[in-house]
């Protein structure tokens, strides 16, 4: 039986790919949970913990729901 159908790949641009959107993802995904964590975002926390989108949920939480959540409260 042939195990190449399981096996990694492991040519240097797939490795440094892979290293890269994880970087990539673990930096955004810290930082929108730190934002959510002190907005008292208990979902959002959550959503973001639980979920893997490579950053993109992240971001859309950190550059579009955070401010506007900051503006409600501020004018509530």
């Amino acid at each position: 039986m042939n195990n190449d159908a399981f096996s990694m790949p492991t040519e240097p641009w797939f490795v440094i790919t892979v290293i890269a959107l994880t970087l990539w993802s673990a930096v955004w995904k810290g930082f929108a949970l730190w934002r959510s964590a002190r907005d008292d975002s208990k979902v959002w926390f959550i959503l973001l913990l639980i979920l893997n989108t490579l950053g993109i949920l992240d971001i859309v939480y950190l550059f579009a729901i955070s401010p506007m959540r900051k503006k409600l409260r501020a004018s509530a």
